[in-house]
């Protein structure tokens, strides 16, 4: 099962129109989508490592520009757009939590949004509606996520041809542990946010 699954995977990742897609992953994951751009940019990563630093550079840019959209939306749609949204994907509470603490910690809270599991989406959203300075914005947005993506990119540049090997040598039990990663990050995710 997982054989087809990963055969299928690597080349889709290496395929010449990936690129164009993580594009347009990172753009949406950071305004509206819920899935993260790590799930299109680490096989991406694993199939051409040599290309893991481009593909880094490409996934920080197209979150910046989704994140700038993500704050058009919670600058000028925050009642109509932006509060549907983060109710209908659960984000109702997180966001209000992130608007309390907004106006002491601003561009902090952006770089740790940025870096970390919280949905960016509500980062970019919240600062828009909490009318953040755009360009203190952009550069927290920049910094944590190049931030992020450049230490993906470091760890698969490095170890991906190793850890390549003894996935392909170990599959089935790879892909049950990644699809219990998965399953545990988001019960881990439910029960903190």
């Amino acid at each position: 099962m997982f054989e087809r699954l990963y055969a299928r995977t690597m080349e889709l990742a290496a395929s010449r129109h990936a690129v164009w897609w993580l594009l347009a992953l990172a753009v949406a994951e950071a305004s509206f989508f819920p899935v993260p751009v790590e799930a299109l940019l680490l096989p991406m990563m694993f199939a051409t490592p040599s290309r893991a630093w481009f593909l880094a550079l490409l996934a920080t840019i197209g979150t910046v520009v989704g994140g700038v959209t993500g704050y058009a939306i919670g600058l000028f749609l925050h009642d109509t757009i932006a509060w549907p949204v983060l109710e209908f994907y659960g984000y109702a509470e997180a966001y209000a939590e992130y608007a309390t603490l907004y106006n002491v910690w601003g561009a902090w809270i952006v770089f740790a949004g940025g870096f970390t599991p919280i949905p960016y989406k509500v980062v970019t959203i919240a600062s828009g509606a909490m009318h953040l300075d755009i360009w203190v914005f952009v550069a927290a947005s920049a910094a944590s996520r190049g931030l992020r993506f450049a230490i993906e990119a470091a760890l698969l540049s490095w170890f991906a041809v190793p850890v390549r090997g003894l996935v392909e040598r170990h599959l089935t039990l790879a892909g049950l542990a990644m699809l219990a990663a998965l399953v545990v990050g988001f019960v881990a995710i439910r029960w903190i946010l």
